[in-house]
């Protein structure tokens, strides 16, 4: 469908084009020079001490559960309005995701209360996820985590440049992870990260990420070793050369664009708290952070029929989305169905709404958006 406002949009221009063209050119395509100066960028931006370029998102996750050394009989918390990937690359391990209830219909963050009280003997570590690139209360979360003995993991695929205080998403825990999936603020088509300021995390992830090697391909090019042992049972979740290239030149455009989605978010903000028959969650950031506004989430009132909402924006070509299915009522889940009970969670999965937010998103769509959703609340009364 030809949308007239799209629910994302990339910022590509020349600059990518460039990067790219000089990959190609060099002839080196697999992991090399340029995701090295990606991960040291990213690192600089986020301040951590490590951070490792792979294939995608769910990749990073997985990575950051091993390094853990999570299997079998261990349990890991986690919010169920999330993607999926947060908790299939819990169960990649062989430990079982437990979930946790969100903070209100405001803070669509994992809640630190719910979270006490699921831990138990098996408990090995807390997964939070910056939804929408809003922090989470990682003030409570991590004195959560030393009471118990606990890692942290950040989900923040949402969250890229956004801060907590003076430290980056993806410096509050043991290990944070990236994705820079087509839709997210830094968007290369596949790709992710994984941070870490532990240096017992960055040797196994650097390891479990190409095969258990203790060399590369590109350490071997360039005559630093002849040969290699395998010393872990490892994974193929490198980035490769065009992919980092991409990533570097969206890393240089993410600040701009972050201050660009604020912005928009504001505008947005000001035109629809006040309509009856929504709300917009996130009215008040965590204290002292700064939030990355990766989407813009709106909840319905329970008397507004969500499918009529969303079908009269498309029939006004704004595109629209729901930011999450709960993971805990998927089919794949039956088996934490039985233990989960999280009301929040739930009202928010069957009312919440996710509007267009780019940073190329012009004054014309945010009208547009504000229009449709005016006469769209007007309309859709169950």
């Amino acid at each position: 469908m030809d949308w007239q406002v799209p629910l994302s949009d990339i910022d590509l221009d020349d600059a990518e084009i460039a990067a790219m063209e000089k990959v190609l050119r060099s002839r080196w395509l697999s992991m090399g020079p340029v995701t090295q100066q990606f991960e040291a960028a990213f690192a600089a931006m986020c301040g951590a001490r490590y951070a490792f370029a792979v294939s995608n998102g769910t990749t990073a996750l997985h990575l950051a559960y091993a390094a853990l050394g999570l299997g079998p009989g261990d349990e890991v918390i986690v919010p169920a309005l999330t993607f999926v990937a947060t908790a299939n690359a819990i169960r990649y391990t062989g430990a079982t995701p437990v979930f946790a209830d969100i903070t209100s219909l405001d803070d669509l963050t994992i809640s630190p209360a719910d979270i006490a009280g699921k831990i138990t003997p098996r408990t090995r570590a807390i997964a939070v996820m910056h939804y929408g690139g809003y922090l989470c209360d990682m003030d409570e979360n991590s004195t959560l985590a030393r009471q118990h003995g606990l890692a942290v993991v950040e989900d923040a695929c949402h969250a890229p440049g956004a801060t907590y205080g003076d430290r980056g998403a993806g410096t509050l825990g043991d290990a944070g992870c990236f994705s820079f999936f087509a839709n997210k603020n830094i968007a290369t088509g596949e790709g992710g990260m994984v941070t870490t300021n532990r240096d017992d995390l960055a040797e196994r992830i650097r390891l479990l990420r190409s095969h258990g090697m203790t060399t590369l391909t590109w350490d071997r090019h360039r005559g630093h070793a002849a040969s290699y042992d395998v010393v872990a049972t490892g994974f193929n979740y490198r980035l490769d050369e065009i992919h980092s290239a991409l990533g570097l030149a969206q890393l240089g455009k993410l600040l701009a664009n972050n201050r660009r989605r604020s912005d928009l978010v504001d505008r947005l903000r000001a035109e629809l708290t006040e309509l009856a028959g929504l709300t917009v969650p996130f009215g008040v950031p965590a204290p002292g952070s700064e939030p990355a506004y990766h989407i813009f989430p709106v909840i319905l009132d329970p008397a507004l029929d969500r499918a009529a909402f969303i079908a009269h924006l498309r029939s006004h070509g704004i595109q629209s989305s729901i930011h999450y299915p709960p993971i805990h009522r998927f089919s794949a889940f039956r088996d934490e169905q039985i233990h989960a009970r999280l009301p929040v969670t739930e009202e928010v999965g069957r009312r919440e709404v996710t509007l267009p937010l780019f940073p190329t998103m012009t004054e014309q769509q945010v009208a547009a958006v504000v229009t449709s959703v005016r006469s769209g609340l007007a309309g859709s009364r169950a």
